[in-house]
């Protein structure tokens, strides 16, 4: 039943309001809020009023909320970032400031907005301040001046973007990142980045800070024990925080909520949170990335956060995603979604080339796919089925070269059939780089021989290594057969006059689609006439014939 304040409240005012008695239990259900987590299938999460009410308490003495401030309630109710910023305003008597839909069209429309209301206290999504960020360096807007304080946290945020912040803003407005599952009831850590960047070269991750009170963290390794000061290990979380379990998953409950052998407390559990981190020596914790998004490719195991923190740390981008992608079972591949800085045409040539001095060829992306904006869930994360459906379309790759170049010639006509073949892409032009398609090590030795049947030749791998295009391979191969086109010396033999009787040589046509055919037998880009296919599938000898054997068997086949 909805309770409109506004015209019901002659009827309110008519019942008692001597305070209800005997429901208030702290282990009572607050709220369900379902998450979906890196599974996505949605789970609704059960929080108590103890631990909403804990950490109340906590965030509003870290933040100093007092009753002169002005939340503005940003977060959609589905978030349980809405619960950090109405519960804490309103049990301090603060003012809670509504945002309005349109607000958000715009940075600079939201920041006027919230200068028009004079809001104090900002909780944002990492990723829209962020946004926030870049656009008041471009468009050299100011924050309000109102603002004291801004909370942020749902993701890994970027040391360039600290530096940005600290040179535009200062140590004047506190910035504090946090950090926690919705199954510890909204956070866990708090970091103080206040400052931080004004002078320091930010090179490393930043902190996502200490525990807060009445919650504990554990960093264990596969066998849930501690693991030292700065070795990784998944990150466990104790203390009144910890939520009831999902709604009627109980499977997913205990795999996921296990007892804590930490505690003294009977039926105590922890929280495993699939994220992993780290100690500093200083107290705090390093987000090292999810231990669910560690993939293994040609052997090697990989962490795509490691990948995303190098990429983020380019002063040519503004943003960069890793997912990877197997469009062919068995064939991973990994994708970087970049979004350069405005105005910044990327050159991939010398990107990579600078990629190579700081990530290990098997961690180089195979492909990068270029965005103007990263896509957004709801609530304001980044949204990685949305990039998955960026990545199916050709259209949003970066251009690899200044145009597209078609094959011209016999030679690079049959290499880009093969790369075609191989890298499972179309149109593919002379100038683009074998490796920047999506080719690694054990494709180019799948390119090699294919090319050694296909044009008769001993070509080296590393030749494909150097020259990586099909404008350069097919020069290479020219020179490994003599000197000379293949199309003309077969043009050269169709020619030479022959006695009508004698098999006459393939013409350079023919030839070719023998080996397309060779290369792909369920292909239909040529189809041959039923004449032909009556005999079986096709064959060398089959083209050998002319045309008029080709009529002639024909007939026959009619008559009989």
């Amino acid at each position: 039943h909805t309770i409109c304040l506004d015209s019901e409240w002659e009827t309110i005012a008519r019942f008692s309001d001597r305070v209800v008695e005997g429901t208030e239990a702290p282990d009572n259900l607050a709220y369900v809020i379902y998450t979906s987590g890196s599974t996505g299938h949605p789970k609704g999460v059960m929080i108590e009023h103890r631990s909403i009410v804990n950490y109340v308490h906590a965030i509003t003495d870290i933040v100093g909320l007092t009753a002169r401030d002005r939340v503005l309630q940003f977060a959609s109710l589905s978030f349980d970032t809405a619960a950090e910023e109405i519960f804490p305003c309103l049990t301090t008597g603060g003012m809670l400031v509504l945002r309005i839909s349109t607000m958000v069209d715009s940075v600079s429309g939201f920041l006027d907005r919230c200068r028009d209301w004079h809001v104090t206290v900002l909780d944002l999504p990492t990723s829209y301040w962020h946004e926030v960020v870049i656009c008041m360096e471009l468009e050299r807007v100011a924050l309000p001046a109102s603002v004291t304080t801004v909370i942020i946290g749902g993701e890994r945020v970027l040391p360039q973007i600290v530096q940005r912040w600290a040179k535009s803003v200062g140590s004047s407005v506190r910035l504090l990142n946090t950090y926690g599952p919705t199954e510890t009831t909204v956070a866990v850590t708090v970091a103080d980045l206040t400052g931080v960047g004004v002078v320091e070269d930010l090179q490393g991750d930043l902190p996502i800070g200490r525990v807060i009170p009445q919650a504990s963290v554990y960093v264990l390794d596969r066998y849930r024990q501690p693991v030292p000061v700065g070795v990784a290990g998944e990150l466990y979380v104790g203390g009144v925080g910890v939520a009831r379990g999902y709604m009627g998953r109980p499977d997913l409950t205990e795999e996921k909520f296990v007892p804590d052998p930490f505690s003294k407390q009977a039926g105590a559990r922890l929280y495993r949170t699939g994220d992993f981190v780290r100690w500093r020596h200083d107290g705090q914790l390093d987000y090292r990335g999810r231990v669910d998004r560690q993939v293994k490719i040609r052997g090697y195991r990989i962490e795509l956060e490691e990948i995303e923190a190098v990429l983020n740390r380019h002063p040519d981008l503004e943003r960069a995603v890793v997912e990877v992608r197997e469009d062919q079972p068995g064939d991973k591949r990994i994708v970087a979604f970049i979004v350069p800085h405005p105005h910044n045409r990327l050159g991939l040539v010398q990107f990579r080339e600078q990629l190579r001095c700081l990530l290990p060829a098997h961690m180089i992306p195979s492909s990068f796919i270029e965005l103007e904006t990263l896509p957004l869930t709801v609530n304001g994360k980044v949204d990685r089925r949305a990039l998955r459906v960026a990545a199916d379309s050709r259209a949003s790759k970066v251009e690899l070269t200044s145009e597209y170049l078609a094959p011209r010639d016999a030679t690079e006509q049959m290499l880009a059939h093969i790369w075609s073949e191989i890298l499972h892409i179309k149109d593919v032009g002379v100038h683009d780089n074998f490796f920047e398609l999506g080719g690694h090590s054990l494709l180019a030795t799948q390119l090699v021989s294919r090319a050694q049947a296909l044009f008769r030749i001993a070509l080296p791998l590393q030749q494909v290594f150097a020259r990586p295009t099909i404008a350069t391979l097919a020069d290479a191969i020219r020179k490994a057969q003599g000197g000379e086109n293949p199309a003309r010396e077969v043009a050269r033999q169709v020619i030479t006059r022959v006695a009508r009787g004698t098999p006459l040589p393939l013409s350079f046509a023919q030839e070719r689609m023998w080996f397309l055919y060779q290369l792909s037998p369920d292909a239909a880009a040529y189809n041959i006439p039923a004449c032909v296919r009556l005999h079986g599938p096709l064959n060398k000898v089959a083209l050998r014939w002319s045309i008029g054997e080709l009529v002639r068997r024909h007939e026959a086949l009619r008559t009989t």
